[in-house]
């Protein structure tokens, strides 16, 4: 197998094949991973942006340039809007990385070490475990890698075919995120440090590059001053700081953060190199010629030391630029800001021309990554359920928000009979609905300058819209005060919404929501739910104030409550007891009873308020009306 698998990384016909294989094994065994460790989380809200970029295709979207919409928004013309496509989706953003990786290391290593350069990457946490959201900075992964290999190949050719190329790269690399001008700027330093280097500035490739990506960029310029650069708006004021301590901190994070995901792939790069049929005979005798062994001194026909110089240089500079930048400029140095930024450390290693790569050392790195993988693809289940149970509110995806998105869209319809268009609220709430609502309304966020541009005030008041606060928001009485101003006259509903997922319960979260009529619409109906067993009076009243229900969405029936029996005992009736306080009644509803029923919905409590002159607002369910237990029919069920 060892003879086998460096016979075909060192063929030039077998070894592209080699490659993709790898790459596309990698992308399926990693995406079913992230599916079975993210089982009872919604996607990250960045994923849900992304989808939502996509659904209007635009030069910019306020805070990013556009491309990571293009890409998710075309990703989702062919597969289905859900939870494993966006993992799938991230997944083959990272094989076409590795794929583009080994092209680089071609030009720099023998194919041997080109393909041991792709397996470290493979480890790399930012290709598997961190690699699990899409958004610009993973994709990233995609275009710098291309940025690279256009220079490495204009920097060889030097003519303007070359050039231009790389001009495009540039632009493509610049149309994911202004951050690639740290990158673009490494591989600038490493042209005019490198001692060829007035072998390239004095041909044509430079300057074409230039000059294409200038006019390739003419688009997206235009955009941005049509908008009032209001993307550099966004970094100042999201980024910047003004205490010099703090960003110091932030800038030792930084660094040891990425230190210690590159620790990874390097440690097991070793352990790989070092391994021997008798390693503890040598480790007993000579404890240091584990690791010596690798090493030797004389010239190395693997590695082209001029192009292995451009490796070295872009790496260091986008390695020290930006923490000594955000010292300079006391920036807010995100972690998740170096994910882009060291792909090119194993072949920056790789390519030391004094370590010897043993064919064995391919067998061993590749039986290193799919002994993990396999282990980890074995394990996910367990580990989702363990993070859950110990700790509910390490992530936000524990909200049940697409539980919320599907039952607002179900309450706008049933109430007005039209596509629900435009959903208000912060950015982690907005982009989730967006999402998750068979609708896929356009997300507006109140009082944000960077604005998507996916819709406006004026459309949403057009078309109407639902506005959503989330109660355990610091930001909760800003958006309390823009509601107040902006759906005044909106029917309003505060819903709570808990996942369970092995029979651990998620965060409950509260949510006030709005939904804010379009104008000049009619209401045809008010039911609460889609029930019979539901009705409810007029929302609004000159006597009173408009009525709130509170409802717990668990989430969908196969991920809340496993049932003890394949065919369940019959439900009581739940219990109902009704206390009162001050000016406030309530209706609570005991369903412990009823968990084996695998329930989709259960209403928890239905509140009513006192108008202030002593009167009773509107009531949504009558006084004397039970509460609701809505069940779905499993197959195999008696009922």
């Amino acid at each position: 197998m060892a003879a086998w698998l460096a016979a075909c990384a060192s063929d030039p016909k077998a070894a592209p094949r080699l490659v993709i294989g790898f790459a596309a094994a990698h992308a399926v065994l990693w995406t079913l991973i992230l599916v079975n460790l993210k089982a009872a989380q919604d996607v990250h809200m960045d994923v849900a942006e992304a989808f939502a970029w996509g659904q209007k295709f635009q030069f910019g979207y306020g805070k990013h340039p556009p491309l990571a919409g293009w890409v998710a928004g075309v990703w989702f013309r062919i597969f289905p809007v859900a939870n494993w496509a966006t993992y799938a989706l991230a997944m083959a953003t990272l094989g076409c990385g590795l794929v583009i990786c080994w092209l680089i290391a071609l030009r720099v290593v023998d194919r041997r070490r080109a393909f041991f350069v792709v397996v470290m990457l493979a480890l790399y946490p930012i290709f598997n475990f961190k690699g699990f959201k899409y958004n610009p900075d993973l994709l990233q992964l995609v275009t710098l890698p291309l940025l690279v290999l256009a220079f490495l190949h204009a920097f060889e050719q030097r003519s303007w075919r070359s050039g231009l190329w790389l001009g495009l790269a540039g632009a493509l690399a610049l149309m994911t995120k202004y951050w690639v001008l740290t990158m673009i700027g490494a591989i600038g330093i490493a042209a005019l440090i490198h001692p060829d280097r007035w072998l390239f500035l004095r041909s044509p490739a430079p300057w074409v590059a230039i000059a294409t990506l200038v006019v390739a960029m003419v688009p997206h310029l235009i955009w941005l001053k049509e908008v009032d650069f209001v993307p550099l708006t966004y970094a100042g004021d999201v980024y910047g700081l003004s205490s010099r301590a703090q960003s110091i901190q932030l800038v030792l994070g930084y660094v040891g953060h990425n230190l210690a995901l590159l620790a990874a792939p390097v440690v097991l790069a070793a352990l790989a190199l070092a391994w021997s049929p008798r390693w503890w005979m040598t480790r007993a005798r000579q404890p240091l010629a584990l690791f010596t062994r690798a090493w030797s001194r004389g010239e190395n026909t693997g590695v082209n030391v001029s192009q292995a110089l451009n490796i070295w240089i872009t790496q260091i500079v986008v390695a020290v630029g930006p923490p000594l930048g955000g010292l300079i400029f006391t920036v807010y140095m995100k972690t998740d800001w170096g994910i882009s930024l060291f792909f090119l450390t194993p072949l920056a290693l790789v390519a030391i021309p004094s370590l010897r790569l043993h064919r064995m050392a391919l067998f061993h790195i590749a039986a290193i990554w799919l002994v993990i993988t396999l282990a980890v693809l074995a394990a996910s289940p367990t580990i989702a359920a363990r993070e859950l149970a110990e700790n509910p509110n390490g992530a936000s995806g524990y909200g049940a928000r697409s539980e919320l998105a599907r039952e607002l869209t179900e309450a706008w319809q049933t109430r007005f009979h039209t596509r629900w268009a435009v959903v208000a609220g912060t950015t982690e709430i907005g982009e989730p609905m967006t999402f998750y609502s068979p609708d896929h309304p356009a997300p507006f966020t109140p009082g944000e300058v960077w604005s998507s541009g996916l819709t406006s005030l004026e459309e949403a008041k057009r078309l109407g819209f639902i506005g959503i606060c989330d109660t355990s928001d610091p930001r909760l009485p800003v958006c309390d005060a823009w509601m107040a101003a902006n759906a005044d006259h909106a029917e309003r509903l505060a819903i709570t919404t808990q996942r369970f997922f092995h029979g651990h319960p998620g965060p409950a979260i509260g949510w006030k929501v709005y939904l804010e009529l379009r104008a000049n619409h009619a209401l045809s109906s008010l039911n609460l739910l889609a029930t019979s067993s539901v009705s409810a009076s007029t929302a609004a009243c000159a006597s009173g104030p408009i009525a709130e229900t509170t409802i717990d969405v668990p989430g969908p029936a196969d991920s809340i409550i496993s049932p003890i029996m394949e065919v369940p005992p019959t439900v009581s009736l739940p219990f109902v007891t009704q206390t009162s306080a001050l000016k406030r009644s309530t209706i609570w509803t005991n369903f412990a009873e009823a968990r084996a029923c695998r329930p989709r919905l259960l209403m928890m409590g239905i509140s009513r308020d006192t108008a202030p002159d002593g009167t009773l607002g509107p009531r949504s369910i009558s006084g004397n009306a039970s509460s609701s237990l809505i069940c779905r029919r499993e197959p195999g069920w008696r009922w």
